[in-house]
């Protein structure tokens, strides 16, 4: 049978496609921009014919139906990056969540440690060769279509073909429904003065001919923003958004000196404006990759100059980092900040970098504290740490002791809040 003909044969509609999916089974579905709208509105609406199917996927954007209360019972979420979508439900004891570095998650499909019997994914249309791409995020989309024992695919005419390994044939998959609509867009707010600040402090972090990895927010934006001139910047990050496109368009970023892919961007997820899934679009010098290939620390290391710039919700005075919870809160998941920690601390030249304002709720309450706040998960050890920025300075803690720490990072906090960070690092023993 040619493909074309294998294609029509499994056409359906959203009903009869998760109709394939039982109650006690295990699903996975595309996250961030690359949720499938059509077939979650129609698992949701098959909720009081399920009981306990579990939802395994990384960020859900916007409203989720399967999050709601009364799915309670039928749905449960056992979320590997929690969302704005399932933030509730995992605090509220509805749904679960794993921590676990971003480059692993395909690790828990290919062994079977979760397995799964559905996944469901948004792709591209098929190309002449009946491969379709997993467009907007790959991450652990082709790793879960791999090991599920049912793949329904939803055909969106928006999903940009991102090239790379990205794709998947029409042979592998059993149900396609066939629904086009437009993709989940995220802007962020324009970068405040303090992120401004701290954009510029790791702007002069950044040596020419480096490779870079960002995700989204005032931060990054600041970041790319003040990126200029004949820099020769590369991309490996797991997501691109539009402060990386600007930078590729304004020829800041040329990728002519990686020492991987060299002249490539690669990324493992798109998440920004319509214009930058259009940019990704069939762009050969965009590729997508899995997670476990993209965010693997061997793997991104072997980028000489490897910056990597993530954030924090609060360091302590020994450079612990919390990035996913606000005490025992939990907020957002491990992602890939570990990942690219250590593949930046093993690059050669590469810069580990930890950025976050120095201040919360306007300036009340210190990010830099003596401790972390009770619940509080570390995500990023101290012994992986190695830059801290805010917007008063930046600390290097590599190779320092933690009466050098704690005084590197009170001289980096809000002047507001360094006389009580001192007095608390002597109580500590931590200064003399």
């Amino acid at each position: 049978m040619s493909w074309q003909n294998d294609y029509r044969a499994k056409l359906c509609s959203p009903a009869e496609a998760v109709a394939r999916i039982g109650s006690g089974q295990r699903v996975y579905y595309g996250g961030n921009a690359a949720i499938p709208q059509t077939l979650v509105r129609a698992l949701a609406a098959r909720r009081d014919e399920l009981d306990d199917v579990q939802l395994n996927h990384v960020l859900l954007i916007g409203d989720d139906p399967l999050s709601a209360p009364e799915a309670t019972g039928h749905f449960r979420h056992n979320s590997l990056f929690v969302g704005p979508a399932d933030r509730k439900a995992v605090n509220e004891g509805r749904a679960d969540y794993v921590p676990i570095f971003l480059y692993q998650i395909p690790r828990l499909f290919h062994e079977r440690i979760v397995p799964l019997d559905v996944a469901m994914i948004q792709v591209s249309p098929p190309d002449e060769h009946g491969f379709m791409s997993l467009g907007v995020e790959v991450l652990a989309s082709k790793a879960a279509c791999q090991m599920a024992g049912t793949v329904i695919a939803q055909v969106n005419e928006k999903m940009p073909r991102v090239l790379g390994d990205s794709f998947i044939h029409v042979n592998r998959v059993d149900a396609i429904v066939e629904e086009t609509e437009p993709l989940p867009t995220l802007k962020p707010p324009a970068a405040t003065a303090v992120e401004e600040a701290i954009g510029r402090h790791v702007v002069g972090l950044i040596e020419p001919g480096s490779t870079v990895q960002m995700g989204i927010g005032g931060i990054p934006d600041a970041v790319y923003e003040n990126l200029d001139g004949p820099l020769d910047l590369g991309v490996h990050t797991e997501m691109i958004s539009d402060g990386a496109m600007r930078a590729i368009e304004r020829g800041v970023v040329t990728g002519n000196q990686k020492t991987l892919h060299q002249g490539k961007a690669v990324i493992t997820f798109a998440l920004g404006s319509t214009e930058l899934y259009e940019f990704i679009d069939n762009n050969p010098f965009i590729e997508g990759h899995p997670v476990d290939y993209v965010n693997d620390p061997f793997v991104s290391s072997q980028n000489d100059r490897l910056v990597a710039i993530n954030s924090a919700i609060e360091v302590d005075l020994t450079g612990q980092v919390c990035s996913d919870s606000i005490g025992s809160y939990i907020y957002s998941g491990f992602g890939g900040q570990v990942d690219f920690i250590r593949g930046a601390a093993r690059s050669a030249g590469g810069r580990p970098i930890i950025a976050l304002p120095s201040s919360a709720k306007k300036g009340t309450m210190s990010r830099i504290v003596p401790f972390l706040k009770e619940g509080a998960g570390v995500v990023t050890s101290r012994a992986d740490v190695h830059y801290v920025v805010t917007e008063h300075g930046v600390a290097n803690l590599f190779g320092k002791n933690l009466r050098e720490r704690a005084e590197a990072l009170i001289a980096i906090a809000d002047p507001a809040f360094q006389d009580e960070l001192e007095k608390a690092a002597k109580e500590r023993k931590l200064l003399p």
